[in-house]
């Protein structure tokens, strides 16, 4: 299929900004400027803006613990996550959120989710409410390998396939759930699981955007034919550790090193473009210009917003009926 300059430079800018995005959370973190637990998804953009740059705001998004890049590809805004991620009173949620759940209803962020595994099922409810409501939108829920083995996840899937939901199921499987490697944790084949619960499955690359996009457009065609749900397996690589600060004895000698090298979506995504002539040097080099100064500005307005207030820790925490 053929795409425009303007797309490629926008999905380009998108991947740029999650990766500068995740690489400044680890620095901040670092410096004590961001409080509890952060995962950072560096490695893994193709997969969350070859999804989501098909999606409207209308159409609804559930995340997980690693859930910065599906946020920013969904379209919620980079300074408002900045400063919620370090816990700030005009943060996206108020400061209240953090880096684990933020949610933007408004572009069809349903929230990222603390719980492996928690996210499917509220997926479900999304696309059980398109479905009621015949408005043609789809819910896509994002996993990783280790979720795969949740109950929560298999439950959801069953539903889902009961139902015909227009729920697309991605799994991005990194290799890792914490520090288990899923050659060891994850029994069969993910995709085939998904498949078992008699829906189409595909296993794809996840660093090329481009695969990761023409599987979504099919997943979304047959989500909005009324078809059921879909499930897509991308194979990933994540740069990090579970989580900022893990050691990572888990994981072989150079071994992140050489995925730096030889498996960065990134450098996969811009090697295509020039050759094939879609993009030039000089277009996404500017884009990285733009996009760092970016992130210098959102973490210098996230560093200087207030934290919240005590009256303002108390509100929208508990239900009152």
């Amino acid at each position: 299929m053929s795409y425009s300059a303007d797309f490629l430079l926008s999905a380009y800018r998108t991947m740029q900004t999650i990766r500068m995005f995740e690489e400044r959370c680890t620095l901040e973190f670092e410096a004590g400027n961001i409080p509890g637990f952060v995962h950072v998804s560096d490695g893994q953009e193709a997969v969350a803006v070859g999804v989501c740059s098909q999606l409207s705001d209308a159409d609804i998004i559930g995340s997980t613990h690693r859930g910065h890049g599906h946020c920013i590809a969904k379209g919620c805004d980079v300074i408002g996550m900045m400063k919620e991620i370090m816990g700030k009173a005009d943060g996206l949620c108020k400061g209240k959120g953090g880096s684990m759940h933020i949610a933007d209803i408004d572009k069809g962020m349903l929230g990222a989710n603390a719980i492996v595994g928690g996210g499917p099922p509220l997926v479900n409810g999304a696309a059980l409410s398109a479905k009621t409501l015949g408005t043609g939108t789809v819910a896509v829920s994002f996993n990783g390998d280790g979720s795969s083995n949740q109950g929560t996840v298999m439950e959801a899937l069953n539903l889902a396939s009961v139902l015909k939901l227009p729920h697309i199921f991605i799994f991005e499987n990194n290799g890792y759930g914490e520090g288990t490697s899923a050659d060891y944790a994850v029994a069969g084949d993910i995709a085939g699981r998904a498949a078992a619960f008699n829906m189409p499955a595909e296993k794809i690359d996840g660093l090329d955007f481009f695969a990761v996009y023409e599987a979504m457009q099919r997943a979304i065609k047959h989500a909005q034919a009324g078809k059921g749900p879909y499930a897509i397996e991308a194979s990933v690589v994540r740069f990090g550790g579970h989580f900022i600060g893990d050691p990572m004895r888990y994981r072989g000698k150079d071994e992140i090193k050489k995925a730096r090298q030889n498996q960065d979506c990134l450098k996969i995504f811009r090697a295509r473009v020039t050759k094939e002539k879609l993009l030039s040097k000089k277009a996404m080099d500017q884009v990285d210009i733009e996009v760092a100064e970016l992130i210098e500005s959102a973490v210098a307005q996230a560093l200087a917003s207030p934290q919240p207030t005590i009256d303002q820790l108390m509100v929208d925490v508990y239900c009152s009926y």
